[in-house]
């Protein structure tokens, strides 16, 4: 056990410290969300991470930028730039707090101005507000409180805005885990503060299997569909039979991991988009008459712990293959488009186990272990980065991400960054 003791003085200047920039933190978070990050395609990346890294570099942090070169998305028009900004007191441990700096796009539906950073009734309205824009804010004022105490701590703070976390994180934290920014004695703990609620400390996700299924037919004129094979209908085919007996027999495996919501504590299956037969026709021009003789579905299949993306894979080309053994005609193409196995990493682990007790002596409640329903970037640093010792905890709530009239709670900002500075302390003095 190494967070401060109640009674230390050193541990009420710090927590009033960060109450006292409350201003500071929402005019960050502000700042950040006012970049329009929208990926795809990756807008704005070198702007967001150089107002990261020049306030950082401001207060003593070395700062690097790094482009995903050769990555999903990377070109000239849109780089995929990373910063990754370090503080270093002397020999020890290194503690780095991670948060993806791209947001997806607004959508309809907003009552304010999604990238104007609108503040109102406690909270900070704006596309990555809380997904994730104010934990990063949140991160950097911890960081910034940490070093302003004078602690006198050993090791190193590190803080990273890295890209493409909403499509996969290949530019992002793959790219820097490949080379080393991830691993040990690089880095031993690290904190990704998604929005996961305040009082919950996230130690895994489910894993994701992203397919393409094309049925295949014969082209013919629509006024003579007898001569054509429709493979529109042999798709519905597959839709019947995921309706009938796949998304059943998902729906009665449950997992041991605590995922939220419990309704997420089950294999799913979403349709993600489907296409058959022609391109739309701009305009009002009329599509020409003819039978489709292709049809497209991208599934997401969400898996547990308890699965493997064998028998994930597996059953759907059983569904298929005995749909062409019993349908005439029938024919099907898989394209494996995405796939990332569920991460679970320890309760015990230090920095599960200091983040939970920070949350306790901060919010005055235990601290609840969850995780994901959805990935994020922590399967990069487990399975790239060889690295166990990460988890998610930051200020926000879930259910808000990719919504219109995202928000974050200011006072959850503050409890957060308390929270993240306590345990980045006991991470770094009880080593």
């Amino acid at each position: 056990m190494s967070l401060p003791a109640r009674d230390d003085p050193r541990r009420l200047v710090l927590l009033e410290t960060i109450e006292a920039r409350e201003d500071e933190l929402v005019d960050l978070a502000r700042a950040l969300v006012r970049i329009p990050t929208v990926n795809p395609p990756g807008e704005d990346y070198r702007r967001c991470a150089e107002l990261i890294g020049d306030r950082l570099a401001r207060r003593g942090f070395e700062v690097t930028y790094v482009r995903g070169e050769g990555t999903p998305g990377d070109t000239d028009r849109h780089p995929r730039w990373n910063v990754i900004a370090r503080k270093t007191f002397g020999p020890g441990p290194c503690v780095h707090f991670n948060g993806h700096i791209d947001v997806v796009l607004p959508g309809d539906g907003w009552t304010v101005d999604p990238f104007e950073g609108v503040v109102k009734d406690g909270r900070l309205y704006g596309r990555g507000s809380s997904d994730m824009k104010g934990g990063i804010a949140a991160a950097i004022i911890a960081a910034e409180a940490l070093i302003d105490a004078g602690l006198g701590l050993p090791g190193a703070i590190e803080i990273s805005g890295t890209v493409d976390e909403e499509s996969g994180g290949y530019g992002g934290v793959a790219y820097l885990a490949e080379r080393g920014w991830f691993s040990k004695p690089r880095v031993d703990h690290v904190i990704i503060p998604e929005p996961l609620e305040v009082d919950q400390v996230c130690i895994g996700h489910r894993g994701v299997w992203w397919a393409e299924i094309e049925t295949r037919g014969r082209i013919a004129h629509g006024s003579m569909p007898f001569l054509g094979d429709c493979a529109v209908r042999h798709m519905g085919a597959v839709l019947e039979r995921f309706e009938r007996d796949l998304i059943p027999a998902l729906a009665a495996r449950h997992t041991t991991m605590p995922v939220v919501p419990e309704m997420a504590r089950q294999s799913t299956l979403n349709l993600n988009s489907i296409h058959g037969g022609q391109a739309e026709p701009e305009g009002d021009q009329l599509p020409a008459p003819c039978v489709p003789d292709s049809c497209r579905l991208v599934i997401d299949r969400r898996f547990l712990a308890e699965e493997s993306l064998e028998s994930v894979r597996g059953e759907v080309v059983d569904l298929l293959d005995g749909l062409k053994a019993e349908r005439s005609n029938f024919d099907y193409g898989l394209r494996e488009l995405f796939s990332v196995a569920p991460v679970l990493t320890e309760r015990e682990r230090p920095v599960a186990r200091d983040t939970a007790r920070a949350v306790q002596e901060v919010l005055g409640r235990e601290a609840r272990f969850v995780c994901s329903p959805g990935t994020y970037d922590q399967k990069h640093i487990d399975r790239i980065g060889r690295l166990r010792d990460c988890i998610a905890y930051g200020p926000g709530l879930l259910a808000l991400a990719h919504q219109p009239d995202e928000y974050i709670g200011i006072g959850d900002m503050v409890l957060s960054a308390q929270v993240m500075a306590l345990a980045a302390w006991g991470l770094l003095a009880g080593a």
